[in-house]
């Protein structure tokens, strides 16, 4: 449990008990040195914060003490004990949760849908199902950064420039643009305006080539903002690779920390360990001042990978004087909440509040699901009626988190009163959320009735809105409906792309059509440019592993890494599972998982001794 003290630094003394045990710790005299590891480039030792210790040099931070009791229990929880299974454990680090889903990296992965893990980068430049996003702030130019808070909420922003990039989807942008310049002018304000259109849906490679040209052809002088902006979209577009490699041709003078700190965020979306610590050496050599958006990515990077190193990562941040953003309370709250540690989460949300910052709805909406999922359901109601603030017409904008909450409440009679408030004009996220709510309450009429109110008065919905009422399909088992579905989504002149395939990978799934939902997913990673979302092969892997199909299951762990995407925990999870459901022994998988940097905690240990092909048992060694 943390608790809260008043001390002189940013951070208030956090104190972390475990029992009868009360460990407090204040800031450690810890070196400014640069980390080790680099004398050129990003190669060298990755270890900026390691198993056991945190590296500078010529200090280290040892595991006594907070640290010592909080890598003793093996978790960020004092009640680590509520999720022993090693199972448990892996796959939340894995997965994304509400807290990736609204604020994620506070850069990136904010764009994601709950508990799902996504595409992180794209390789075309086709929408990704054309969906709707919110720009990343972090990411942006100052005027995209301005133009997004000043846009209207219902309309958008308005840019000539995109509109008529749109108006020809065949063309290449370059071509676009040389015959756009004869009659107009190319401002800033119009360029941001239209950057800002390409990344609300997700058209990463639209705005890379209008990146490109501007550059080429000397249309705007750039800044560091701007290269910082040219560095994420090659990160999305061509992978990070391409992106460190265009680093190096940014002008000395641009290359800070801005720039650096873009790649880190998208080496941390794809869940790349290695390569982000090497980057954020990389900052720590060249001294640039860092920001709590850098420590943030840190944070998210050790969330899905290694909790141990979150405390690590805090003490480094008192110690340096950066003050925690609402993304840093929501990600610490997020955690404790995944160890069911209520006591633990709501001790943050006071520290947060005696740091000056309120929480708001996002904060609350993550309080309310692990209250949920604890099984404390009037803790949840009380702060659901907090986010309403007592006149749901006045805050409106709460509506769409209400509906997913209540539904999971099972209040029936809460979402239709939620529902009656926004029902005579609603907004499309209103609609998504209330077809989503009924779905979980299994009134499929209803939720079927607000989609095609939805489809009526928005006849041009992406994919990402059918694939929310695809997905109530599968649950229920509705394969008909599903099918007939994304015929209508094909009439409808829809794209189709990775979050679509994922609902059709459910749906079968849920079907008991294992091997249909494989070919799909086959068929559409053949034909398509885009690279289908991680939970897709996850959802496929597992139902092999569950049969103990041992040559399925590797045929796609490999599959996921020839779409690009790095191996975790999870994905070894399901493999070793296939193996022991074969009782079959599995050679050389110890050595696969450290060619991967993978270490295997408690849970995944166990699995592993299931799977040693020279166990020693009794007989065994009676036989020898």
């Amino acid at each position: 449990m943390w608790a809260v003290r008043r001390a002189s630094s940013s951070f208030k003394k956090q104190v972390f008990m475990t029992g009868g045990s009360r460990i407090c710790y204040a800031t450690s005299d810890i070196s400014s040195q640069c980390l080790k590891g680099h004398n050129d480039g990003l190669k060298g030792d990755s270890n900026v914060i390691s198993h056991r210790h945190l590296t500078y040099r010529g200090f280290q931070i040892t595991s006594h003490g907070f640290l010592r009791v909080f890598r003793e229990n093996r978790s960020f929880s004092s009640q680590a004990g509520t999720k022993s299974s090693g199972e448990e454990d892996s796959s939340s680090d894995d997965g994304f949760s509400e807290l990736e889903s609204s604020t994620a990296t506070e850069a990136i992965q904010e764009v994601n849908k709950v508990d799902e893990s996504v595409s992180e980068h794209e390789l075309s430049e086709e929408d990704l199902d054309g969906e709707d996003v919110e720009a990343p702030q972090e990411l942006l130019s100052d005027t995209e950064a301005e133009i997004s808070k000043r846009k209207s909420p219902k309309n958008g922003v308005s840019s000539a420039l995109f509109n008529a990039i749109m108006a020809a989807p065949a063309l290449p942008v370059s071509k676009i643009m040389d015959k756009w310049v004869e009659g107009n002018n190319v401002t800033r304000v119009e360029v941001a305006a239209a950057m800002l259109n390409f990344r609300k849906r997700r058209m990463y490679g639209k705005a890379l080539q209008l990146s490109e040209w501007l550059e080429s052809k000397n249309q705007l002088t750039f800044i560091d903002r701007d290269y910082a902006s040219r560095v994420d979209l090659i990160a999305k577009v061509r992978g990070l690779k391409k992106a460190e490699d265009y680093i190096g041709t940014i002008p000395e003078s641009f290359r800070n920390e801005i720039i650096y700190r873009t790649l880190l965020a998208n080496c941390v979306a794809e869940g790349d360990l290695k390569k982000s610590e090497q980057v954020f050496n990389k900052m720590k050599d060249l001294e640039f001042p860092l920001t709590c958006f850098t420590y943030n990515q840190l944070l998210l990077l050790y969330k899905k990978t290694d909790k141990k190193k979150i405390a690590d990562v805090l003490l480094l941040m008192e110690k340096e004087n950066v003050k925690p953003t609402h993304f840093t309370y929501r990600l610490l709250i997020d955690v404790k909440g995944q160890f069911n540690d209520i006591s633990g989460m709501e001790q943050i949300v006071e520290t947060m509040k005696a740091e000056g910052l309120e929480p708001d709805v996002t904060t609350k909406s993550i309080l309310v699901k692990h209250y949920i999922s604890g099984g404390l359901n009037e803790k949840a109601e009380n702060v659901l009626k907090e986010m309403e603030g007592g006149d749901t017409k006045a805050t409106r904008w709460a509506c769409r988190s209400l509906l997913p909450h209540y539904a999971a409440l099972g209040r029936a009679d809460e979402v239709a009163r939620i529902w009656q408030v926004c029902e005579s004009n609603p907004r499309l996220e209103e609609c998504v959320a209330a077809v989503d709510a009924w779905g979980k309450l299994h009134n499929i009429e209803e939720a079927e009735a607000i989609f095609d109110k939805m489809a009526a008065k928005w006849p041009t919905l992406s994919s990402k809105h059918y694939s929310v009422l695809l997905n109530i399909y599968a649950n229920h088992k509705m394969l008909s409906k599903g099918k007939d579905l994304v015929k209508r989504m094909a009439d409808s002149g829809c794209r189709i792309g990775p979050v679509t395939w994922d609902a059709l990978v459910r749906l079968y799934i849920e079907a008991g059509e294992v091997e249909k939902a494989d070919s799909i997913l086959h068929k559409a990673g053949e034909q398509n440019r885009l690279r289908p979302m991680i939970n897709s092969y996850l959802m496929i892997m597992d139902q092999y592993a569950k049969k103990g199909d041992i040559h399925n299951t590797e045929k796609m762990f490999h599959r996921m890494r020839q779409a690009g995407y790095v191996s975790r925990a999870t994905q070894y999870q399901h493999l070793i599972r296939a193996y022991i459901n074969a009782k079959a022994p599995c050679y050389g998988i110890a050595d696969r998982m450290k060619a991967d940097n993978i270490f295997p905690n408690k849970g995944l240990a166990n699995m592993l001794a299931q799977v040693d092909a020279f166990k020693k048992n009794a007989v065994s060694d009676l036989l020898d």
